[in-house]
């Protein structure tokens, strides 16, 4: 597999670190299959922490958007608990990108503008999954998805009030470059309200 052996330095870094993560994930795009998949942290009321995987779908000046079933335990986690983390791995350009910061819930038109986008499957899937709820087996939800399958034939497929986008807004961001002999490059974006982002460099 191919190694980038490159470097980070200060002088590489764009201020705001919305603008490194775009030149980074361009990077990362045209190097890898999913560079979108991303971990997500949460932590439940009783400070349980648990970690899955997610997809990002799309980043802006405020932060990082993905979207899930609002009554998954990743939401019922946020809503009791709003600060959350985000890891991207890029293993073969030996990079990382960790995010620590707080989530919101996206609008109702976002959520549905996105869920109109989905391929059709995925949008009938969403109306019968009951995500992170026991079931009884893989039979009956294939029976529930067919049954929802018909419902919504020949249907507009809308989106369901329980399912949506959230918007991670960070508080700090690192780049994580890797480096020979373990000495790697890490730079560690803060968010300040009074003098905005600053950035410092972390020993390895």
């Amino acid at each position: 597999m191919l190694k980038y052996k490159k470097t980070l330095n200060r002088s590489d870094l764009n201020t705001d670190p919305m603008k490194q993560f775009e030149s980074w994930f361009e990077e990362a795009k045209s190097a890898l299959p999913n560079p979108e998949v991303v971990s997500l942290a949460t932590v439940d009321e009783h400070g349980h922490p648990a970690l899955r995987h997610v997809l990002l779908k799309q980043y802006r000046d405020e932060g990082f958007v993905f979207y899930t079933n609002y009554l998954s335990d990743k939401a019922k986690h946020i809503s009791t608990n709003n600060q959350v983390a985000l890891s991207f791995l890029w293993e073969p350009l030996e990079r990382q990108v960790n995010i620590q910061g707080y989530v919101k819930k996206l609008d109702t038109h976002a959520s549905e503008q996105y869920f109109l986008s989905r391929a059709s499957g995925s949008r009938v899937s969403a109306w019968c999954s009951r995500q992170s709820c026991v079931i009884l087996n893989r039979k009956k939800l294939e029976a529930d998805y067919q049954a929802e399958m018909e419902r919504w034939k020949d249907k507009n497929i809308t989106c369901p009030p329980f399912w949506g986008g959230y918007l991670v807004c960070p508080t700090q961001v690192e780049f994580w470059q890797g480096r020979a002999h373990r000495l790697h490059d890490r730079f560690c974006y803060k968010h300040s309200k009074n003098a905005g982002w600053f950035i410092d460099r972390l020993s390895p």
